[in-house]
């Protein structure tokens, strides 16, 4: 008899078959019916044809998703068969990057901590009479509540989040598979057959019983209405799922490689080691995916408004304009669901909505496959809360006593284009001679802002001894570039010939920008086409402060086109990036942690541009910080921008 033939009877032998419990949302079909051939067939199909269409797109923000395998047992009980080497082995194949182990009794001492060949290894342990999964180290470590089925009541106290799934939990309600696993052992034959099927389609068949629980999402909405508390997958692995396949061999259903590929929990952290996997953690930076349906890379879950992009874990203020965005790599049924209720969904591969109201707004991707719904990636929620209780504080213009200031200085020669925007104001410290000096260019994506807006900035540096140049410039669209970076040259020129009569030294000027500003100041050094006009060239600059600044317009041709027109080569032209060189002035760089889309990337790639071209750059990561608020903060003692800018400052003087 033929294995497709055979197999038909698990579907019509009523005499040993118990109905499984009501399907889960999205099932067409028992779990039985799926591990028919032909069911099988398809769905192997279907993921290749996925895999085929993945178009997946750059991450975004200040973080690196790094896929998890998280509740794995290896060497630690007696039913567990599986070693620490056939996890590292598993891990290596399935590209996991990080691995989270769970002994039962443990931490045991021998359990791996720390990366090896490759793979990072946290140690940590199951109490299975707690329901509790614990990560001790680094301090103060972390607990997750497990296997939730049988504790749906619990207090969350005590708890830092909990598993949103786990794959033992579908044994609950396959009720005909478990009879009918019964019923091999009068059988050996079943058993051959489903260990030719195990081989033919491993991921199929141990994917064949995954579920979409809705009372374990309904627990952890209620929760969500009342705190934070981060959900995670557990693959729960042991490698220990071992039955006989006939002449005295055996199969395994359950090696770690196919529950690797089978759930994965991707963690959002700058950086691999436990500490920041841990941290990220606790703080919700986590989405789970069903990888073995087809790879998740690339998906994407943020919230966006004018003050920058906010990840899954995060809190988002509800500024005008708030809104969220679920991307992913392949069209899916996506689903963003606010305290409990779906609010909107579609197929698709982006999905956006705006928000007004408060709460833990979570998303949802599911895939359809051989005609059934199957989930596929499960959000971490993004928090939004009432701007009033993350509202900007706004930095006071009233200068010290000890600070002057020199208004509206016209900076261009014969008559001004636009004789508002072509002036500057200079902030000094009261009777200020050969002080250096920094020239700071102001952001606004170039279509907005005002020198007038910075005397908090210029207060804070002359304070520090420093004599301080706030230009405005041309504004597009009415002025689109160069019209911009001209001004920007236009009043470095002055300074380097006036300066000296307002205190500062013309021969120790830094640069900054915050933004569009960082832009331009970065534009000057890197291509010196518009200082050549006025017969300076880089040497003119003793160092560079680019502030998150878009530095390659090549990659945000569609949002800069209405400022520098359709034109790539004029695109590139104006990109720092494309203008790195050896002989460039110091550079420090920063990207706050909810800054612009791309910006972090751009500010990375640039940095590392400067230094394979052997200029001196360094790189700041502002933490807590949004877009806007990275510069109206620079006043707070211990602010990391404006110590950032001091050092840079610092720089430029005499050794």
């Amino acid at each position: 008899m033929t294995a497709a033939r055979a197999l038909l009877l698990l579907a019509v032998s009523a005499s040993v078959l118990i109905a499984q419990a009501e399907l889960k949302p999205g099932r067409k079909y028992t779990t039985l019916e799926r591990l028919q051939p032909d069911r099988l067939a398809a769905v192997k199909a279907a993921r290749e044809a996925l895999a085929r269409q993945r178009k997946p797109g750059p991450e975004v923000g200040v973080y690196r998703s790094y896929r998890a395998a998280v509740h794995i047992h290896a060497e630690d009980a007696k039913h567990t068969l599986g070693t620490r080497a056939q996890v590292l082995d598993a891990a290596r194949e399935t590209g996991t990057q990080v691995v989270l182990f769970s002994d039962h009794g443990g931490p045991h001492e021998a359990t791996w901590h720390g990366l090896r060949d490759g793979v990072l290894f946290i140690k940590g342990a199951e109490h299975g009479d707690r329901h509790e999964l614990l990560f001790p180290e680094p301090a103060p470590g972390l607990r997750f509540h497990s296997h939730v089925e049988g504790q749906m009541e619990a207090s969350p106290d005590g708890w830092d989040g909990m598993e949103i799934y786990n794959r033992h939990t579908d044994a609950l309600d396959d009720t005909d598979l478990l009879e009918w696993l019964r019923g091999a052992a009068l059988d050996s034959g079943r058993m051959t057959r489903l260990a030719a099927l195990a081989r033919d389609y491993p991921d199929e068949v141990y994917g064949a019983g995954a579920d979409y629980w809705p009372d374990i999402f309904a627990r952890w909405d209620r929760i969500l209405a009342t705190r934070r508390f981060p959900g995670l997958s557990a693959n729960d692995a042991h490698q220990n799922q071992l039955f006989p396949a006939g002449g005295g061999k055996r199969f395994m259903l359950d090696p770690y490689a196919v529950a690797f590929r089978n759930n994965a929990t991707y963690i959002l952290a700058r950086e691999r080691t436990p500490a920041a996997i841990l941290q990220s953690m606790r703080e919700g930076r986590m989405y789970v995916a069903h990888d073995w349906l087809c790879d998740s890379h690339g998906f994407g879950f943020v919230a966006v408004n004018s003050l920058g992009v906010y990840q899954m874990g995060d809190g988002v203020p509800l500024a005008s304009g708030t809104r969220l965005t679920v991307r992913t790599p392949v069209p899916a049924l996506l689903k963003i669901i606010h305290n409990g209720e779906v609010i909107t969904e579609k197929t698709a591969t982006e999905l956006t909505t705006p928000i007004t109201k408060p709460g833990a707004y979570r998303a949802e991707a599911w895939l359809e496959i051989d005609g059934e719904l199957r989930p596929w990636i499960y959000a971490n929620p993004i928090y939004a809360e009432p701007a009033g209780l993350m509202a900007l504080s706004l930095p006071s213009n009233k200068l010290a006593d000890d600070v002057e200031a020199v208004n509206d200085v016209v900076y261009v020669s014969g008559e001004p284009s636009d004789p508002e925007k072509q002036k500057l104001d200079i902030y000094r410290p009261r009777g200020a001679a050969g002080r250096p000096v920094l020239v700071f260019y102001h952001g606004g994506a170039w279509v907005r802002g005002d020198r007038k807006q910075y005397p908090f900035l210029g207060n804070r540096f002359a304070r520090e001894g420093y004599v301080v140049v706030v230009p405005s410039y041309r504004l597009a669209p009415k002025h689109p570039h160069p019209a911009q970076v001209e001004d920007a040259a236009s009043a470095l020129a002055w300074v380097v010939k006036n300066i000296a009569q307002h205190g500062g030294d013309p021969k120790r000027i830094t640069i900054a920008g915050h933004s569009a500003g960082g832009h331009l100041a970065s534009l000057l050094v890197t291509n010196e086409q518009w200082l050549r006009i006025h017969g300076l060239d880089a040497t003119a600059v003793r160092n560079v402060g680019a502030l998150s600044a878009p530095l390659d317009l090549t990659a945000l041709a569609g949002g800069s086109s209405r400022v520098f027109g359709p034109d790539p080569a004029v695109h590139r032209a104006a990109s720092p990036q494309h203008h790195v060189r050896a002989n460039l002035p110091p550079f420090t760089i920063t990207y706050c942690q909810w800054d612009y889309a791309l910006l972090p990337q751009q500010a990375e790639a640039f940095h590392a541009a400067l230094a394979a071209a052997g200029a001196r750059s360094q790189l700041i990561y502002v933490p807590r910080e949004n877009h806007i608020s990275e510069i109206t903060s620079i006043t707070k003692p211990g602010d990391p921008t404006a110590r950032a800018l001091l050092d840079l400052l610092k720089e430029g003087e005499p050794r």
